[in-house]
């Protein structure tokens, strides 16, 4: 079927293959003339002049140039205009990482329509919901994972979805799949003018936001606002050709396709797709084809660093490790420093309506600015710290993070249209942090995280950072519970190191050393595992669930 999506039965044109990395050498190319770079097409189209044979993907074992993932895309967009899609319209992915994905990403943005990312750990009620909002009129799926039967799932929720028109297997082999689709014959001429019509401020890609505060909503990502975020994030990490980085975070996700495949798109390098994040199957790839960058939210690297085969994998390439979501904390710092001690180590901030990666740690910190800081917004992006109002507040207060810049998205579509953002047009994150006089952010914690306990206010990301600390503890997660007394106090989830004996007495004795009182938290569970969303990061919104049930 992989075979069918690249253009292997035309001669001349590039093909998957099986050769491995070190075998591919980049030909040497004359520069290309002056090029105007607008949308993802564009994009992609500069960079197969720029590096035509060079490894762009490894899916799989096989590896597919940036000449082949542009002929191929060429070849699936006429499919989807024979689907009788036109610009401004949407279809829905739900598949893991690989390369049918960016191929339907990329064939979709050619001809000016968004792609609807979506998670195979959705079910009907999640489905529904986004597929109607944001109005999908094609959905590709698996045919089922992990047990889960999507197609029949999708077509019992067709009566209810007025504006899906089909269901389309990504791993099938009948007429109705993928394959057939990347089987239509290629019109050049119908296809450039449709490009032609793509414009920067068309929507590229919906996101729908996890959910972790409320009903999810439609995040807009436009061909300018996720370059802009890819841009930037490039030139801070000075990608290059040489690269080489593990995409696990999920392709419908901010983290895969900005911070890993555009990013590269813009740069250089090769991203390995890993189909979902397992830590035995990514230390595998790892073995398989060593990487120059590191990335991932805290729990996912605590949890290769853990990991019993770790030891047999070749990290002296990694040159840089960024983290995104939090704060790395002081285990973790050390244990990255102790594994890979070359690589530069490195916070990441962004969020779905930033396209990705706004803020970053800068190439000169200490590691006291590593572990309290998540660094200075890119320099595209403008930010202030707000008060209740929205007025600007002075250095080391507390105040909403709000941005704005290229990279910003317009607006939320569907249901959530017109909110999130300010009269003036700035984001509104609901995170909330303070800089210090050099402009660097301390992140405090989401501002509906914050609970107050007997008239004081107590941020959780705070307290976690202290528990993180403790020699016996590999993650803890701290919400605000009601309290028929103080109003609210604090609750923590604690997943001790194994083999050691931390008990919920311990946790408590170590908060009440290192913190004022009114921050130590109440109540203490002892968990093996934690809730986790599709991005890797801790699922609040569940445990608060659990306490509700």
């Amino acid at each position: 079927m992989r075979q069918a999506l690249h253009p292997a039965n035309r001669p001349g044109q590039p093909t998957l293959s099986t050769r491995p990395l070190t075998a591919t050498v980049a030909r040497p190319v004359a520069p290309p003339p002056p090029l105007e770079v607008v949308t993802i097409g564009d994009h992609l189209s500069r960079a197969t002049r720029q590096r035509s044979d060079a490894v762009a993907v490894i899916d799989n074992g096989l590896q597919a140039s940036w000449a082949a993932l542009d002929a191929a895309s060429d070849q699936l967009a006429c499919g989807l205009l024979g689907l009788k899609l036109v610009r401004g319209d949407r279809i829905g992915i739900i598949g893991l990482n690989q390369t049918e994905w960016l191929l339907l990403f990329y064939a979709a943005a050619k001809i000016g329509v968004g792609v609807v990312g979506l998670s195979v750990r959705d079910r009907d009620t999640e489905l529904e919901a986004m597929l109607g909002d944001s109005g999908a009129k094609v959905v590709f799926t698996l045919q089922e994972h992990e047990g889960f039967d999507f197609v029949a799932m999708l077509r019992r929720l067709l009566p209810r979805l007025p504006a899906l028109r089909h269901v389309i297997e990504i791993d099938g082999t009948g007429l109705n799949s993928l394959a057939a689709l990347a089987a239509t014959p290629l019109e050049a001429g119908r296809l450039s003018a449709v490009r032609r019509r793509v414009m920067a401020d068309d929507v590229a890609m919906v996101i729908y936001t996890s959910g972790t505060t409320g009903r999810p909503k439609g995040a807009g990502l436009t061909h300018r606002s996720l370059m802009a975020a890819a841009t930037a994030q490039a030139q801070h990490t000075k990608v290059n050709s040489n690269d080489v980085i593990h995409v696990a975070n999920p392709l419908n996700h901010v983290g895969g396709i900005t911070c890993g495949v555009l990013t590269h798109l813009v740069g250089g390098g090769t991203i390995v797709l890993v189909p979902e994040f397992k830590a035995d199957r990514m230390i595998t790839l790892m073995q398989q084809h060593r990487p120059t960058l590191l990335a991932g939210v805290p729990t996912v690297l605590t949890l290769l660093l853990m990991h019993a085969r770790i030891d047999a994998v070749d990290l002296s390439a990694v040159r840089l490790v960024f983290s995104g979501g939090s704060n790395v904390d002081t285990a973790l710092l050390q244990r990255l420093a102790q594994r890979m001690p070359q690589a530069t180590l490195m916070n990441l901030y962004g969020l779905t309506e930033t396209s990705g990666a706004i803020v970053m740690t800068p190439w000169e910190r200490t590691n006291a600015d590593l572990m309290g800081t998540i660094g200075l917004p890119f320099d595209a992006a403008r930010m202030k710290i707000a008060g209740p109002t929205g007025e600007p507040v002075p250095p080391g207060t507390v105040g909403e993070l709000w941005f704005k810049g290229a990279g910003v998205v317009p607006g939320y579509i569907g249901a959530a249209a017109g909110n999130g953002f300010s009269s003036d047009g700035w984001l509104m994150t609901g995170d909330l942090g303070m800089v210090d006089a050099r402009g660097v952010i301390t992140l405090k914690g989401r501002a509906k995280d914050m609970y107050i306990q007997g008239g004081f206010n107590v941020y959780p990301a705070e307290v976690e950072a202290l528990i993180h600390r403790h020699p016996g503890v590999v993650m803890a997660a701290g919400i605000g519970v009601p309290d028929p007394v103080l109003g609210e106090v604090g609750r923590v989830y604690v997943i001790p190191k194994p083999g050691s004996q931390l008990c919920e007495a311990e946790v408590r004795r170590w908060c009440a050393e290192h913190l004022a009182d009114y921050k130590v938290p109440r109540q203490v569970v002892i968990r093996e595992a934690l809730p986790l969303t599709p991005a890797g990061k801790i699922h609040k919104a569940a445990l608060r669930a659990e306490l509700a049930a």
